[in-house]
């Protein structure tokens, strides 16, 4: 059993993983600054994230970008999960000194630590993102395989949203395995690109085994319901419940790999415990892409509340087209395949929706934040 540190541990990646690792007996610390756009106003009396582990763990409530509040937290520390991230493309495309300050000095601080001074860590697994990827893996019909440039701005003002070549040429989409380019379309995949690479190339030289875990679009009962700059599902359901109507961007038709947060826990203790993880990166989803339209109309029926769905042609900077992985490499060497696929994992997080109070829908706020700055059009 370990002594286990998870940054980020009240968020809700974090606290699933906590709740399971404690189930298998390992012994867990928690690093989170309970923020606000997460977890509420007054997080350490309404946030349910936490509640569901204060008293389970040792919980340090501290930031990623102070070295005391690191120190403190690594104290006979064996494995380190390194979650704790501004998360968000819209976001960080405005947000840029916020992002780059804890998603890339926070973990250069830890490192940085690991690196001159006395500890007991074995492993550092990092949560990596497919938005490294940018606009992913294609076929060009001449060409091969090709990884495609940004959209551009032109062509998607005049409704044409396809991923295209520089000869105009529509590609054929292809599962992104860990071998395709990275090239990053915003400033969120840049600063999970720079935190993978940190972690894979610094751990090495201090005796320290790496493990990075590319998660696709996690979802499930316990996420946030009112934070409007990420998690598609949360949002479309506090819009839904709230009797207002959907407004898709581009033509809904653009993809993503939803996993299920049950997948992704198992997923993560498996980097954890086996050895054969360790060095390695891994993409984490369920390998098929389900479109945007069909993610509006499927919550819609599961709420039984009829509201209208607007394809508005409307798009942010920064946005991908399409993205879904290839499983193959972590059902190699670490025998993971996910479990649980869209219909049932809808099911199960639409019930718990079902039970909790109604959030205030903040969307609009938001995409008029980015309307602001240039970056919806």
């Amino acid at each position: 059993m370990k002594n286990i540190l998870i940054t980020g541990g009240a968020g809700f990646i974090g606290s699933n993983l906590a709740l399971k690792l404690i189930e298998k007996g390992h012994t867990i610390t928690i690093l989170d600054n309970l923020s606000p756009q997460i977890h509420g106003e007054n997080p350490e009396k309404t946030s349910p994230l936490y509640q569901s582990i204060k008293d389970k763990v040792t919980f340090i409530n501290g930031t990623v970008t102070s070295r005391t509040d690191w120190v403190k937290a690594l104290t006979e520390q064996q494995v380190i999960v390194h979650l704790a991230a501004e998360t968000g493309t819209g976001q960080s495309m405005y947000c840029i000194e916020k992002y780059t300050e804890v998603n890339i000095q926070g973990t250069s601080i830890m490192l940085d630590i690991l690196a001159n001074s006395d500890h007991s860590v074995e492993k550092i697994v990092i949560a990596s993102s497919r938005s490294i990827y940018g606009e992913g893996k294609y076929k060009h019909p001449e060409l091969g395989i090709v990884y495609p440039k940004h959209r551009r701005e032109s062509d998607m003002l005049a409704g044409d949203f396809e991923v295209k070549c520089a000869d105009n040429v529509v590609l054929e989409l292809l599962a992104t395995d860990e071998e395709s380019k990275i090239h990053p379309s915003s400033v969120y995949g840049i600063t999970k690109q720079n935190q993978e690479q940190m972690i894979m190339t610094v751990c090495p030289t201090i005796g320290i085994a790496p493990v990075a875990f590319r998660y696709q679009n996690v979802y499930g009962p316990g996420q946030s319901l009112s934070n409007p700059y990420t998690g598609i599902l949360s949002i479309f359901s506090t819009q839904i419940r709230n009797n207002n109507g959907i407004k898709i961007f581009e033509d809904g038709k653009e993809t993503r790999d939803f996993v299920y947060i049950d997948d992704v826990i198992d997923a993560t203790i498996l980097g954890i415990e086996k050895e054969e993880g360790n060095y390695h990166v891994f993409n984490v989803g369920t390998g098929v892409p389900t479109d945007v339209l069909t993610v509006a109309n499927t919550l819609i029926n599961a709420y039984k509340v009829e509201v209208p769905i607007t394809v508005t042609g409307q798009f942010r900077l920064g946005d991908i087209r399409h993205n879904f992985a290839d499983m193959t490499k972590i059902k190699k060497l670490l025998g993971f395949t996910p479990k649980v696929f869209f219909e049932e994992g809808i099911k199960n997080f639409t019930n718990w929706v079902l039970q909790q109070e109604i959030q205030q829908d903040k969307l609009g706020e938001s995409l008029e934040e980015m309307k602001k700055k240039g970056l919806l059009k």
